[in-house]
């Protein structure tokens, strides 16, 4: 089936958060929570090595929107989920990521807004996504890969109940152009999907 007609969720409610892909105009509340987490942010992602201009942010937003739209990266921003089910503040993003259809496969990433941490909000997400890449994509297999040393990221995979499967050696470069270690945490069709 051309991934084109796949009919992939518009928008997921958890209990805590509501997640969406990005629309042109999300530029702003973009820019603002990478601003706000660059610091924090930098050492494990190579899109942020550097504040964004708000029109960066809102040519992300709207290339996002494309790629989404044309099944190629399905990325989603995780928002506040108010009381009466509309949207609050933007508190990171994640998605569907390194698609192969043909599997399916899928890879989840994520990151999260500065002064939002120790909450599950990432593990709630994730497990969101989880569910819908086996639910309703037919995922036979769903990962969530970090640098070695990213102990969060890894606590994050381990409480949504990937299984760690191994270490990557050097199979990619760290933001500073070095050498990365890769964890690869998994969950497989019929063993652990749920």
């Amino acid at each position: 089936m051309d991934p084109l007609l796949i009919d992939v969720p518009q928008r997921i409610d958890t209990e805590r958060l509501l997640l969406r892909p990005p629309q042109p105009g999300d530029g702003a509340a973009l820019n603002a929570a990478v601003c706000e987490s660059i610091a924090e942010l930098q050492p494990w992602l190579p899109w942020a090595q550097k504040a964004p201009t708000a029109d960066e942010s809102e040519l992300q937003c709207r290339r996002m929107h494309g790629r989404f739209a044309l099944r190629e990266d399905l990325v989603v921003f995780i928002f506040e989920r108010r009381s009466d089910g509309s949207e609050g503040a933007l508190l990171g993003g994640s998605g569907l990521h390194r698609i192969d259809w043909a599997v399916p496969r899928f890879e989840i990433g994520y990151w999260r807004r500065s002064g939002h941490g120790g909450k599950g909000l990432i593990v709630e997400a994730v497990r969101a996504l989880n569910r819908v890449a086996f639910d309703r994509l037919g995922a036979r297999r769903v990962e969530v890969r970090m640098d070695s040393h990213n102990e969060r990221s890894a606590r994050v995979a381990e409480r949504a109940g990937f299984t760690f499967e191994g270490v990557l050696r050097q199979d990619a470069l760290d933001p500073a152009g070095g050498p990365r270690d890769t964890r690869v945490y998994a969950r497989v069709r019929g063993v652990e999907e749920a």
